[in-house]
Protein backbone atom coordinates (compact mmCIF):
# COMPACT_ATOMS: atom_id res chain seq x y z
CA UNK A 1 0.00 0.00 0.00
CA UNK A 2 1.64 3.33 -1.06
CA UNK A 3 -0.51 5.51 0.99
CA UNK A 4 -1.92 4.80 4.15
CA UNK A 5 -5.36 6.21 5.41
CA UNK A 6 -5.39 8.67 8.25
CA UNK A 7 -6.18 7.62 11.88
CA UNK A 8 -9.62 8.98 11.58
CA UNK A 9 -10.43 6.47 8.74
CA UNK A 10 -9.30 3.57 10.48
CA UNK A 11 -12.66 1.68 10.80
CA UNK A 12 -12.81 1.87 6.65
CA UNK A 13 -9.65 0.84 6.40
CA UNK A 14 -9.79 -2.30 8.57
CA UNK A 15 -12.89 -3.19 6.67
CA UNK A 16 -12.24 -2.83 3.37
CA UNK A 17 -8.53 -4.67 4.13
CA UNK A 18 -10.09 -7.06 5.69
CA UNK A 19 -13.15 -9.49 5.74
CA UNK A 20 -15.28 -7.13 2.97
CA UNK A 21 -12.68 -6.49 0.75
CA UNK A 22 -11.97 -9.87 -0.09
CA UNK A 23 -15.38 -10.87 0.12
CA UNK A 24 -15.22 -8.71 -3.24
CA UNK A 25 -12.49 -10.12 -4.32
CA UNK A 26 -13.93 -13.22 -4.31
CA UNK A 27 -17.79 -12.20 -5.96
CA UNK A 28 -16.00 -9.70 -8.09
CA UNK A 29 -18.07 -11.72 -11.13
CA UNK A 30 -21.36 -11.48 -9.66
CA UNK A 31 -21.06 -7.69 -8.96
CA UNK A 32 -19.38 -6.80 -12.03
CA UNK A 33 -22.18 -8.14 -13.81
CA UNK A 34 -24.64 -6.54 -11.03
CA UNK A 35 -23.53 -3.56 -11.85
CA UNK A 36 -22.37 -3.07 -15.16
CA UNK A 37 -25.44 -0.69 -16.44
CA UNK A 38 -23.85 1.92 -13.70
CA UNK A 39 -20.55 1.24 -14.80
CA UNK A 40 -22.32 1.92 -18.85
CA UNK A 41 -23.90 4.97 -17.54
CA UNK A 42 -20.31 6.43 -16.22
CA UNK A 43 -18.54 5.50 -19.60
CA UNK A 44 -21.55 7.60 -21.56
CA UNK A 45 -20.48 10.40 -19.06
CA UNK A 46 -16.96 9.73 -19.77
CA UNK A 47 -17.82 9.60 -23.32
CA UNK A 48 -19.91 12.87 -23.36
CA UNK A 49 -17.23 14.57 -21.83
CA UNK A 50 -14.41 14.52 -23.96
CA UNK A 51 -12.31 13.51 -20.54
CA UNK A 52 -8.45 12.20 -21.44
CA UNK A 53 -7.29 12.07 -18.06
CA UNK A 54 -10.05 10.39 -15.28
CA UNK A 55 -9.85 9.44 -11.96
CA UNK A 56 -12.34 6.55 -10.74
CA UNK A 57 -13.03 6.93 -6.81
CA UNK A 58 -13.83 4.18 -5.17
CA UNK A 59 -12.47 1.60 -8.15
CA UNK A 60 -12.33 -1.70 -5.98
CA UNK A 61 -11.14 -4.57 -8.34
CA UNK A 62 -11.13 -2.05 -11.42
CA UNK A 63 -14.11 -2.95 -13.92
CA UNK A 64 -15.77 0.60 -14.27
CA UNK A 65 -11.60 2.01 -14.40
CA UNK A 66 -10.69 -0.55 -17.19
CA UNK A 67 -13.94 0.22 -19.27
CA UNK A 68 -12.87 3.67 -19.09
CA UNK A 69 -9.30 3.14 -19.90
CA UNK A 70 -10.10 0.88 -22.85
CA UNK A 71 -12.30 3.78 -23.59
CA UNK A 72 -9.31 6.25 -23.74
CA UNK A 73 -7.14 4.29 -25.65
CA UNK A 74 -3.27 4.56 -25.06
CA UNK A 75 -3.20 8.50 -25.13
CA UNK A 76 -5.50 8.50 -22.13
CA UNK A 77 -5.17 7.27 -18.41
CA UNK A 78 -7.73 6.20 -15.85
CA UNK A 79 -6.37 6.31 -12.39
CA UNK A 80 -8.55 3.98 -9.66
CA UNK A 81 -7.83 4.69 -6.43
CA UNK A 82 -9.51 2.39 -3.75
CA UNK A 83 -8.30 2.08 0.36
CA UNK A 84 -8.67 -1.79 0.09
CA UNK A 85 -5.66 -3.67 -0.90
CA UNK A 86 -6.75 -7.02 -1.88
CA UNK A 87 -9.15 -5.55 -4.34
CA UNK A 88 -6.20 -3.11 -5.86
CA UNK A 89 -4.38 -6.24 -6.04
CA UNK A 90 -6.92 -7.85 -8.34
CA UNK A 91 -7.64 -4.18 -10.42
CA UNK A 92 -3.57 -4.67 -10.88
CA UNK A 93 -3.70 -8.39 -12.33
CA UNK A 94 -7.07 -7.58 -14.43
CA UNK A 95 -5.17 -4.83 -15.99
CA UNK A 96 -1.76 -6.84 -16.41
CA UNK A 97 -3.87 -9.51 -17.74
CA UNK A 98 -5.43 -7.40 -20.54
CA UNK A 99 -1.91 -5.35 -21.05
CA UNK A 100 -4.08 -2.22 -20.72
CA UNK A 101 -1.27 0.74 -20.05
CA UNK A 102 -3.92 3.18 -20.19
CA UNK A 103 -5.50 1.83 -16.96
CA UNK A 104 -3.29 2.56 -13.47
CA UNK A 105 -4.16 1.77 -10.03
CA UNK A 106 -3.15 3.48 -6.58
CA UNK A 107 -4.11 2.03 -3.35
CA UNK A 108 -5.04 5.10 -0.94
CA UNK A 109 -7.02 7.00 1.57
CA UNK A 110 -8.68 9.38 -1.45
CA UNK A 111 -9.66 12.00 2.13
CA UNK A 112 -5.50 12.47 2.18
CA UNK A 113 -3.56 11.21 -0.59
CA UNK A 114 -1.54 13.64 -2.25
CA UNK A 115 -2.76 13.35 -5.78
CA UNK A 116 -0.40 15.65 -8.60
CA UNK A 117 -2.60 18.97 -8.28
CA UNK A 118 -4.94 19.88 -11.06
CA UNK A 119 -4.60 16.27 -12.77
CA UNK A 120 -7.63 15.08 -14.24
CA UNK A 121 -10.10 16.29 -16.35
CA UNK A 122 -12.81 14.26 -15.03
CA UNK A 123 -13.42 12.21 -11.26
CA UNK A 124 -16.19 9.26 -11.64
CA UNK A 125 -17.21 6.89 -9.22
CA UNK A 126 -19.31 3.78 -9.28
CA UNK A 127 -20.56 3.54 -5.65
CA UNK A 128 -17.42 4.40 -4.06
CA UNK A 129 -17.94 7.88 -2.42
CA UNK A 130 -19.89 6.94 0.43
CA UNK A 131 -17.41 5.77 2.99
CA UNK A 132 -15.41 8.98 4.29
CA UNK A 133 -15.79 9.53 7.68
CA UNK A 134 -14.57 12.98 6.54
CA UNK A 135 -16.83 13.60 2.98
CA UNK A 136 -15.99 17.24 2.92
CA UNK A 137 -12.17 16.17 3.28
CA UNK A 138 -12.18 13.90 0.90
CA UNK A 139 -14.04 16.03 -2.19
CA UNK A 140 -12.15 18.65 -1.29
CA UNK A 141 -8.99 16.88 -2.31
CA UNK A 142 -10.54 15.41 -5.40
CA UNK A 143 -11.28 19.60 -6.00
CA UNK A 144 -7.68 19.87 -5.86
CA UNK A 145 -6.82 16.66 -8.37
CA UNK A 146 -9.01 18.53 -10.40
CA UNK A 147 -8.36 20.52 -14.10
CA UNK A 148 -10.39 23.76 -13.59
CA UNK A 149 -13.68 23.09 -15.14
CA UNK A 150 -13.66 19.22 -14.60
CA UNK A 151 -16.44 17.35 -14.23
CA UNK A 152 -17.22 14.56 -11.09
CA UNK A 153 -19.46 12.18 -11.92
CA UNK A 154 -20.74 9.42 -9.02
CA UNK A 155 -23.34 7.31 -8.74
CA UNK A 156 -24.45 6.61 -5.20
CA UNK A 157 -27.85 4.74 -3.63
CA UNK A 158 -30.33 6.33 -2.13
CA UNK A 159 -32.22 5.35 0.99
CA UNK A 160 -32.80 1.99 1.98
CA UNK A 161 -36.20 2.00 1.76
CA UNK A 162 -35.61 2.32 -1.96
CA UNK A 163 -33.57 -0.29 -2.22
CA UNK A 164 -35.41 -3.26 -0.69
CA UNK A 165 -33.30 -5.74 -2.10
CA UNK A 166 -29.99 -4.36 -0.60
CA UNK A 167 -32.16 -4.57 2.93
CA UNK A 168 -33.88 -8.05 2.16
CA UNK A 169 -30.80 -9.99 3.86
CA UNK A 170 -30.64 -8.13 6.77
CA UNK A 171 -34.53 -7.85 7.81
CA UNK A 172 -34.90 -11.59 7.15
CA UNK A 173 -32.06 -12.67 9.88
CA UNK A 174 -32.13 -10.15 12.01
CA UNK A 175 -34.09 -12.42 14.14
CA UNK A 176 -31.21 -14.99 13.91
CA UNK A 177 -28.18 -12.78 14.38
CA UNK A 178 -28.84 -10.72 17.50
CA UNK A 179 -25.04 -9.23 16.38
CA UNK A 180 -26.08 -7.47 13.12
CA UNK A 181 -25.00 -4.00 13.12
CA UNK A 182 -27.94 -1.63 12.64
CA UNK A 183 -27.37 0.98 9.78
CA UNK A 184 -26.34 4.64 11.29
CA UNK A 185 -27.88 7.40 9.45
CA UNK A 186 -25.28 9.47 7.85
CA UNK A 187 -22.42 6.95 8.76
CA UNK A 188 -19.78 5.69 6.29
CA UNK A 189 -21.45 3.02 4.08
CA UNK A 190 -23.77 2.04 1.53
CA UNK A 191 -26.70 4.69 2.28
CA UNK A 192 -24.20 7.43 3.32
CA UNK A 193 -25.10 9.52 0.41
CA UNK A 194 -29.15 8.93 1.13
CA UNK A 195 -30.21 12.46 1.92
CA UNK A 196 -29.97 14.44 -1.67
CA UNK A 197 -29.44 18.08 0.57
CA UNK A 198 -26.72 16.48 2.83
CA UNK A 199 -24.49 15.80 -0.40
CA UNK A 200 -25.07 18.84 -2.00
CA UNK A 201 -23.65 20.85 1.04
CA UNK A 202 -20.94 18.10 1.23
CA UNK A 203 -20.14 19.35 -2.66
CA UNK A 204 -20.69 22.94 -1.61
CA UNK A 205 -18.37 23.35 1.34
CA UNK A 206 -15.89 21.18 -0.74
CA UNK A 207 -15.12 23.41 -3.38
CA UNK A 208 -17.76 22.30 -6.01
CA UNK A 209 -19.87 23.98 -8.13
CA UNK A 210 -22.86 23.34 -10.77
CA UNK A 211 -24.31 21.08 -8.73
CA UNK A 212 -26.88 18.54 -10.25
CA UNK A 213 -27.85 15.93 -8.25
CA UNK A 214 -30.99 13.54 -9.93
CA UNK A 215 -32.70 10.31 -8.83
CA UNK A 216 -32.98 7.39 -11.04
CA UNK A 217 -33.61 3.71 -11.47
CA UNK A 218 -32.26 0.84 -13.19
CA UNK A 219 -32.64 -2.83 -13.42
CA UNK A 220 -29.51 -5.04 -12.39
CA UNK A 221 -29.11 -8.73 -12.85
CA UNK A 222 -26.89 -11.50 -11.77
CA UNK A 223 -27.09 -15.56 -12.64
CA UNK A 224 -29.15 -17.29 -9.74
CA UNK A 225 -26.51 -19.44 -9.01
CA UNK A 226 -24.41 -17.00 -7.43
CA UNK A 227 -27.57 -15.66 -5.24
CA UNK A 228 -25.58 -17.88 -2.27
CA UNK A 229 -22.35 -16.29 -2.58
CA UNK A 230 -24.05 -12.57 -2.87
CA UNK A 231 -26.15 -13.42 0.61
CA UNK A 232 -23.38 -15.25 2.28
CA UNK A 233 -20.29 -13.22 1.71
CA UNK A 234 -20.71 -9.40 1.23
CA UNK A 235 -23.44 -6.80 3.07
CA UNK A 236 -23.86 -6.46 6.60
CA UNK A 237 -25.33 -10.46 7.39
CA UNK A 238 -21.91 -11.46 5.24
CA UNK A 239 -19.77 -10.31 7.30
CA UNK A 240 -21.31 -11.61 10.65
CA UNK A 241 -22.41 -14.94 9.41
CA UNK A 242 -18.40 -15.35 9.13
CA UNK A 243 -18.60 -15.86 12.79
CA UNK A 244 -21.58 -17.89 13.19
CA UNK A 245 -22.21 -21.65 14.21
CA UNK A 246 -23.01 -24.17 11.56
CA UNK A 247 -26.55 -24.99 13.05
CA UNK A 248 -27.01 -20.88 12.72
CA UNK A 249 -25.80 -20.40 9.41
CA UNK A 250 -27.81 -22.98 8.01
CA UNK A 251 -30.89 -21.89 9.17
CA UNK A 252 -30.09 -18.28 8.22
CA UNK A 253 -29.12 -19.89 4.21
CA UNK A 254 -32.68 -21.66 3.81
CA UNK A 255 -34.45 -18.48 5.28
CA UNK A 256 -32.48 -15.84 2.92
CA UNK A 257 -33.20 -18.32 -0.25
CA UNK A 258 -36.90 -17.91 0.71
CA UNK A 259 -36.64 -13.85 1.25
CA UNK A 260 -35.12 -13.52 -1.95
CA UNK A 261 -37.49 -15.94 -3.85
CA UNK A 262 -39.42 -13.19 -5.55
CA UNK A 263 -36.30 -11.81 -6.72
CA UNK A 264 -35.57 -15.07 -8.90
CA UNK A 265 -36.65 -14.29 -12.70
CA UNK A 266 -35.94 -18.07 -14.49
CA UNK A 267 -31.99 -18.17 -13.74
CA UNK A 268 -31.45 -14.98 -13.11
CA UNK A 269 -32.29 -12.36 -10.14
CA UNK A 270 -33.15 -9.34 -10.79
CA UNK A 271 -33.81 -6.20 -8.91
CA UNK A 272 -34.37 -2.02 -9.16
CA UNK A 273 -31.34 -0.27 -7.89
CA UNK A 274 -32.12 3.16 -6.81
CA UNK A 275 -29.43 5.64 -7.24
CA UNK A 276 -28.22 9.02 -7.66
CA UNK A 277 -26.46 10.58 -10.22
CA UNK A 278 -24.14 13.16 -8.68
CA UNK A 279 -22.84 15.32 -11.12
CA UNK A 280 -21.28 19.09 -9.93
CA UNK A 281 -18.30 21.28 -11.64
CA UNK A 282 -14.30 22.34 -10.59
CA UNK A 283 -15.62 26.01 -11.51
CA UNK A 284 -15.14 29.37 -9.39
CA UNK A 285 -19.13 29.82 -9.83
CA UNK A 286 -20.75 30.70 -6.62
CA UNK A 287 -23.63 28.29 -5.70
CA UNK A 288 -24.61 25.14 -6.80
CA UNK A 289 -28.53 23.22 -7.53
CA UNK A 290 -29.85 20.15 -6.44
Amino acid sequence: MDDHTSPANAEQAALWNGRAGSAWVQTQAVLDAMFQPLEARLTSAVRAEGACRVLDVGCGTGRTTLAVARQLGATGLCLGVDISAPMIEAAQGRAAREALPSARFVCADVQGHAFEPAAFDMVISRLGVMFFDDPVRAFANLRRAATQGAALRCIAWRGGADNPFMTTAERAAAPMLPSLPPRRPNAPGQFAFADRARVAQILDASGWRDIDIQPFEVECAFPATALADYFTRLGPVGLVLQEADAATRAQVVETLHAAFAPYVRGDEVRFVAACWTIGARATAQERGRV
